[in-house]
């Protein structure tokens, strides 16, 4: 079953590698977040993705929430979570790669056992992708969903972060 507004949002594990070992050029030492733990008293903005590098993903949706980062701030955001099926390392490398700076938590739900708790988990074997997360928005405050924009298959119109932010009050 799919989450929506008003919910708690689900618990779960997911990954993230802050560390980057220039000389090396990859992430380094990723550790476990809690959501549980992660969510307790902060209001946070997610987005989610099918995949870090992708097209979409890397032209618009990303650079998008780094480019509102300061209006989120200023709207009571506490953190901005980017969330994809990926590994710790590859999100980790792509956050590097976008010069996200610590602006937003690029994380990892590398098995999708967090996608088939919220129930946005969609099945891209077909392409080659495996299990992904669709693409959406949200805003989390102490754990309760209060918004939620789910794209259609193949959309990019209502998870980007100028409609996160103008549903803000």
């Amino acid at each position: 079953m799919t989450v929506k507004t008003g919910d708690k949002l689900p618990g779960g594990k997911l990954n993230e590698a802050v560390e980057f070992d220039e000389a090396a050029g990859c992430p380094m030492n990723p550790t476990e977040v809690d959501v549980d733990g992660a969510v307790a008293g902060k209001r946070i903005a997610i987005f989610a993705l099918p995949g870090a590098y992708t097209p979409t993903c890397s032209a618009k949706h990303l650079p998008g929430y780094l480019a509102q980062h300061d209006a989120l701030k200023a709207r009571g955001v506490d953190e901005i979570w980017c969330v994809a099926t990926n590994d710790a390392f590859v999100m980790g490398a792509w956050g590097h790669a976008q010069k996200v700076g610590g602006r937003v938590r690029m994380l990892a739900d590398g098995n999708a056992a967090w996608a088939r708790a919220l129930g946005l988990d969609m099945d891209l074997s077909a392409r080659g992708m495996g299990v992904r997360l669709q693409r959406f928005s949200m805003l989390v405050e102490d754990g309760v969903i209060k918004q939620l924009n789910v794209e259609g298959p193949g959309e990019f119109k209502v998870s980007d972060a100028a409609t996160l932010l103008a549903q803000i009050g």
